[in-house]
This record gives C-alpha cells, structure tokens and sequence, in this order.
C-alpha cells in the first residue's frame, strides 16, 4: 500500500474533496484523522470508510481557530504517536462580486482560506519533523494560478495566496525533508455544481473552458493528493499541480 504506516490529517474531510481524499489515503493504509465542523457528517463519513476497512478518527476542528488547531495536534499526537501528511482542503466561496461584498465577507473567506492552512502548518510542522519529515498538501483552485472570470475577486485572493504560502513554506522547510505542494483544481461535479448548472449559461461557461470537455472529480483530485503525498512524489515540493484538464494551459 502506498501510504503504509502513514498518518494523515484532512480539513473539511466531512464530505466533498475532504472525504475523497481521506477514503482514498485510507484505502492505501492511511490512518486518516477527517477533521471538519460537522460532527454528524464527519461520523457518517468516519463510519463509512471504517466499513470499507479504513483506520479513522473524527477530530471537531474550525480552522480559523488557533486553539482548534493546538488540540488537535495534541489528539493526534497521543493517538498516532507520529504524523506524516497534512491536507489542508477546508475553504469558503461567498459567491459576491468585489463592489457588492461586505468587508466581513471578505474576511471570513480569508480566516478559512488563508488563516486555516497557515495555522494547520504552525502547529503540525513539529510533528512533521519530529517523525523525520512529511508532506503538507495545500488544496487551492485554478483561481491560485489564473484570474478566473467566473470566479469573484475574493476567493481568487485567498487561492492565490494558499498558492504563494506553498512555495515559501516549500522553499524554507525542504531542510527538514518535508514537503509542500498544492493541487489546483478547477470546477469540480458536486451536487452544488449540479445545482448551479440548472442555469444553462452557467453549465456552458463550465464545461466550455475545459479542453477535456468534462468537470473535474473527486476521484480526480483524491488521486493527485494521493500521489503528492506518497514516496512516489518525494522530489515533488514547491510544485502547483493543476487538476483541471487543461484548462490553465489555454
């Protein structure tokens, strides 16, 4: 298996890309810790994987809270004992245009987006060296490469700068044989998308940017986590990996 004896942490691993990623580590010998806010969900999905022969525990965890996050360390450190693999996939999308979004909005989006995966990597680079080195997978969107005209200002501010905080963390921490790369993909099929798309302009806007012709997975980009995070990818650091069947290379 490819991630044996490894222990990984996922944000947001309630549902959506969060649970892709954590079933799929877990399927490879992960011990995955999901870690949301939604505590019904997170047992739904903790119980699921279980059942499929996966080693997880739900951890209660808002990103945006320092506290959060220094107990969160503590349970996984008395849990595993070691840590291997961070994914920090939690994030927001207030869906208002700049001259419409209230100055609040806007730091909301920035204390998921930004202040979650600053924090998670505060507080667990210790226990990434202690065990001699790790990955930290940084989930950010097509809209952390490219100015994205579907896509309001604010989440792609927050995006790029999840972009950006991968490179230097990339560049400082190679030292210490820990690893940190982000996935970015574009629009991903979930049901909110399948929601939006009842508006046909919307669903041609989508499908239309895509040179493969299709929507991103979950199993797309549960794959590229995957890979960044096993030995597979240990020259692999600094590197934004877009998962969005091309559509960055037009």
């Amino acid at each position: 298996m490819r991630l044996a004896k490894k222990v990984a942490l996922v944000t947001g691993g309630a549902q959506g890309l969060g649970a892709a990623i954590s079933g799929r580590f877990a399927e490879e010998g992960a011990v995955v810790f999901i870690a949301d806010m939604q505590a019904d969900v997170g047992a739904k999905t903790a119980a699921e994987i279980t059942a499929n022969g996966g080693k997880v525990y739900f951890l209660s965890l808002d990103v945006s809270k320092e506290e959060d996050w220094i107990a969160a360390r503590a349970e996984v450190e008395k849990t595993a004992g070691r840590f291997d693999v961070l994914v920090n996939n939690a994030g927001i999308n207030i869906r208002e245009p700049i001259e419409e979004m209230p100055a609040e909005h806007f730091d909301k989006m920035l204390a998921v987006n930004v202040r979650g995966p600053f924090l998670g990597i505060k507080h667990f680079m210790p226990l990434l060296r202690k065990s001699g080195g790790g990955s930290i997978i940084n989930i950010s969107s097509v809209c952390g490469l490219i100015g994205h005209r579907y896509t309001t200002e604010a989440y792609t501010v927050t995006k790029g700068a999840v972009t950006l905080l991968t490179k230097t963390i990339a560049v400082r921490y190679g030292k210490d044989n820990i690893r940190c790369n982000s996935i970015h993909p574009s629009t991903v099929d979930t049901p909110l998308m399948q929601e939006l798309f009842k508006n046909p302009e919307r669903k041609r806007e989508r499908f239309g940017e895509v040179p493969l012709g299709r929507l991103a997975t979950g199993a797309d980009v549960a794959n590229a986590a995957l890979f960044l995070a096993s030995e597979e990818a240990s020259f692999l650091n600094g590197v934004a990996l877009p998962v969005d069947g091309g559509t960055t290379a037009d």
